[in-house]
């Protein structure tokens, strides 16, 4: 069911609200302006780096033996990537031999969610009603259900147990007859769940603590009368050790001890514990991994296992270093599977390319909205007559969107000139003839149209 809440501002409330928004939207104005700026440095002297790696990178046909010759070169080459390193999530006890272990986990939590809708009255005051709605979610932490504002929601949260997020990699990653540096260990991405298993005494006090901490909030479990003897000739239902695809999905739909992650499927098998259950990867808190209440959290373990994959770094030695351009800019980049050396550059241009735009709309955004800031003053002070302001502010908010995109397009544009000058005045040049074409030239076509009409008339 949801909740709303209604408050009322004063008209002079809402001018002095205003007044300090002025402060605001200049922050989000010079802010903007920056970043467009920034961003047009950093897009230009990406690329350039980028163009300069591209230019100096060379194959290296066969790491599994060092090539001294490559000492210093920008190298290109493809790999598998092994470790003998042992790690340990030490919380659990469990471990492998694994470049990388990692840990998540999720909660299952109420969540709230709010939706506000403003209405401004005559005389200048403004009703807003906002309401509350909410609704069970696996988040990543616990959310705090005290300050929810519905009063029939409050403290409706709690947690079996809590655990940290945890990631370890290993310290020496083999690529052929080199080492992997810990930046390039840290992007390899072939993750898998771990298997693992749990000694009975660990198991036992889980159980024990997780039932405690279910009490405490449910209270006390009623146990439920014993069912009658079943008949002999009927056997327990079996759980596929290692399912297909197919017995997966059926399994999702008859098996309520299945539940599904975003990467991974953990298969839940009959448990003799209540609050207790193991598949590979996956230990889960609760009473029923496919009908979760309020408090279960689930905690997946993955581990990153060797793969073949593709690096563009420096060669030192036996292992490799970033490559550094004559801007300063720094280069280093794997890649899973196998890959030339043009579709890496390729990609990460289009990277750069698509990252520029991103950050391009992102200024402009905080440009239009900081205009808004400043001068939106104008439609507050004149919310006395609600009709009146609605017309003004939706002017307002037109001439602050062209301005701000034009002073947007302005910054760039000399951002440009700044950072590759012979392009952005050729630029200019070229912009200057277009308008000189369309203005004169055009106005000369235009006489010339005109006149010969007289002189046919």
């Amino acid at each position: 069911m949801a909740y709303t809440e209604t408050t009322t501002t004063s008209y002079g409330s809402r001018v002095k609200s205003s007044c300090a928004g002025i402060g605001v939207g200049i922050v989000m104005f010079l802010a903007g302006t920056a970043l467009l700026w920034w961003n047009e440095g950093r897009a230009v002297k990406t690329a350039d780096m980028l163009e300069e790696a591209q230019e100096a990178c060379v194959d290296m046909p066969k790491p599994d033996k060092i090539d001294r010759s490559l000492d210093g070169e920008l190298v290109c080459a493809s790999a598998m990537a092994t470790t003998e390193d042992s790690l340990s999530d030490e919380q659990f006890n469990i471990g492998a031999k694994a470049i990388g272990l990692q840990r998540s986990v999720k909660y299952y939590q109420w969540v709230e969610h709010e939706k506000t809708e403003t209405e401004d009255k005559l005389g200048g005051k403004e009703v807003k009603t906002t309401t509350y709605t909410y609704t069970k979610e696996w988040v990543s932490s616990p959310v705090e259900s005290a300050s929810f504002h519905d009063p029939a929601y409050q403290n409706k949260n709690m947690v079996l147990t809590t655990v940290d997020r945890y990631e370890k990699w290993a310290e020496n990653v083999s690529f052929g007859a080199y080492k992997l540096n810990d930046g390039l260990i840290g992007m390899i991405s072939s993750k898998e769940l771990l298997a693992f298993a749990l000694p009975t005494e660990v198991l036992k006090e889980m159980e024990k603590n997780t039932k405690a901490a279910y009490e405490r909030f449910y209270g006390p479990i009623e146990k439920p009368e014993a069912p009658a003897a079943k008949p002999a000739a009927t056997p327990a239902p079996a759980v596929a050790a290692t399912p297909t695809a197919d017995s997966t999905a059926a399994a999702q739909a008859a098996d309520s001890t299945m539940t599904v992650s975003a990467d991974t499927i953990p298969v839940y098998e009959e448990s003799p514990y209540e609050f207790i259950h193991v598949a590979k990867g996956a230990i889960y808190y609760g009473r029923t991994p496919g009908s979760p209440e309020v408090g279960d959290v689930e905690v997946t373990f993955m581990e990153v296992v060797p793969a073949k994959v593709t690096i563009v770094a420096v060669a030192d030695g036996d292992t490799f270093k970033p490559f550094k351009a004559k801007n300063k800019k720094t280069f280093q980049t794997l890649r899973m599977g196998k890959k030339s050396a043009d579709e890496i550059f390729e990609s990460e241009n289009e990277a750069n390319s698509m990252w520029t735009w991103i950050l391009r709309f992102v200024g402009i955004f905080l440009v239009v909205m900081g205009l808004r800031g400043i001068f939106g003053i104008i439609e507050t002070v004149l919310k006395v007559v609600p009709f009146v302001a609605n017309i003004v502010g939706w002017g307002v908010n037109l001439v602050c969107t062209i301005i701000g995109v034009v002073w947007s397009l302005i910054v760039i544009a000399i951002a440009w000139i700044f950072y590759r000058p012979l392009l952005g005045i050729t630029l200019l040049v070229i912009a200057g003839l277009l308008i000189w074409l369309f203005a004169f030239k055009g106005k000369d076509k235009l006489k010339a149209l005109a006149n010969k009409k007289n002189a046919t008339a």
